[in-house]
This record gives C-alpha cells, sequence and structure tokens, in this order.
C-alpha cells in the first residue's frame, strides 16, 4: 500500500461549521469523479498498528484538472478527536492519502442523472457536476437535489442552474420539501439516481425510489460493492435484480 504524504496549501472556510482542505497534489497520485481516499493525520501510522482514530474516509471535492485534492468536511463545535485535530490544521501541516477509489463515477448512458445528497454530501457531487461541464456527452442532463437544514448551502457558484448546459440545482431545508421533490423526480422512470449521505439517509430515499418503481440498478450509492449490496437488499427485500454491478 503507497502512502501519500503531502502538505495542505490552503483552507477555506465555506460556511461556518464546513471547511475545504486543498492538498497539494504528488506528482503520480490520480483519481476519477467520485473518488473518496484515506484521509490520515501525522502520527496515525507512529505505533505498531495504525490508530484509527486519525483516519477518516474522505471524499475528494476536486477533480485533477484542478491540480489540487480538496477535501471538505463538517467540524461542528461538538466534534471527534480527529475533528477536533483537523480544526486545528494549519497551512504546511503534512496530511496522508492512500487507498483512493470511486463508488460513483458518473454513468454516460443517455440518461437523466438526479443527484440526491444532504449537507456536506455534495463535495462527492461537485467533481461530478465540473465532469458533466467539461464533458456532456452521453448524459441527457444533471439535476442536483440538497437537503442542509443550516441553510448555508454549500459550493452555490457550482450548483447553480444553468439552462444552457442542462444542468439544475435545487436547495431545501427541510425534510418534507426534500421527500417531496424526491418523489417527483422518480417519475422519471428511466433515470439514474446517485445518493450520498448517511446510511439512514440513504435507507429513506432508497424506500421513497422503490415506492415508486425505481430499479436497484438505477441506484448509485458511495459504498463499496458489499456495503451497497447490503442497504439494497434491506429496502429491495426478494428482489434479485440489486445482485447486478451497475457499471
Amino acid at each position: 500500500m503507497q502512502i501519500y504524504w503531502a502538505k495542505v496549501n490552503k483552507i477555506i472556510d465555506e460556511t461556518p461549521e464546513v471547511k475545504t482542505f486543498l492538498i497539494d497534489r504528488p506528482e503520480d497520485f490520480t483519481w476519477v469523479e467520485g473518488s473518496h481516499t484515506h484521509f490520515a493525520l501525522e502520527g496515525f501510522n507512529a505505533g505498531d498498528k495504525p490508530n484509527r482514530n486519525l483516519i477518516r474516509h474522505m471524499s475528494i471535492s476536486t477533480l485533477p484538472h484542478e491540480n489540487t485534492i480538496g477535501i471538505t468536511t463538517r467540524i461542528r463545535e461538538q466534534c471527534s478527536e480527529f475533528k477536533r485535530i483537523l480544526k486545528k490544521l494549519e497551512v504546511g501541516s503534512k496530511v496522508a492519502l492512500f487507498k483512493t477509489h470511486s463508488n460513483v463515477p458518473l454513468r454516460r448512458e443517455d440518461k437523466n442523472v438526479y443527484l440526491l445528497s444532504s449537507g456536506v454530501g455534495l463535495a462527492t457531487f461537485r467533481p461530478l457536476v465540473l465532469d458533466y461541464f467539461n464533458r456532456a456527452d452521453n448524459v441527457n442532463l444533471i439535476h442536483s437535489l440538497n437537503i442542509d437544514s443550516t441553510k448555508d448551502f454549500l459550493f452555490p457558484t457550482v450548483f447553480k442552474s444553468a439552462p444552457d448546459k442542462n444542468f439544475t440545482a435545487l436547495f431545501v431545508d427541510n425534510r418534507k420539501d426534500y421527500y417531496e421533490e424526491v418523489k417527483n423526480l422518480a417519475s422519471d422512470k428511466a433515470a439514474l439516481f446517485y445518493i450520498v449521505g448517511s446510511d439512514e439517509f440513504l435507507v429513506e430515499n432508497m424506500k421513497v425510489l422503490r415506492d415508486q418503481r425505481i430499479k436497484p440498478e438505477q441506484i448509485m450509492l458511495d459504498k463499496r460493492e458489499n456495503q451497497r449490496h447490503e442497504l439494497l437488499s434491506s429496502v429491495y427485500v426478494g428482489e434479485d435484480s440489486f445482485l447486478v454491478d451497475p457499471k
């Protein structure tokens, strides 16, 4: 396993609770849209065993052509040891990156794509939208729907409706409006649905989609295949189609 150590070159306060850490890109570090990485703080591998309290799976919120690795995360006042250290991180600090992988690349199948997210989940979708803006081949349109009760919506310059690019973005601050909109989107029976958020959020969205007769293979989750299978099977009980790998 290769561990990349790199310096933080900029810290952006996206909202009062959300920060983006921009990290120098090592020369041979590569990734694709929708990727996540193991993001570790100094000292995580100082002992005989890795200190898992200093490691988190984080989505990469940038694309390679931006030549910086973006990690966007929410840091609340009451937070874990990892987040407390992260909050105090300064420009010039070193962090480790390893085991980078994408579970949610943009599927180019001449279909409409709906991005369903909660709060900072938009960090996973930012690269998909930028990749679509750069090359719209075989994607009919993209619509982003995000719920955030703080009302401090992320990346407003990216997630801004652009009719000329067949891209629309909608932000809501309450569950009722959000799930009503998910129902409306599910009237598009041939579309692809990407969902990012907590497991509870994933399951609630999948239940709405299932009730609207959206098939499991139309759903993309930011999970490893075994985790995806487990979540889908808990919602689509008795259906075999979730066994199909959509990629």
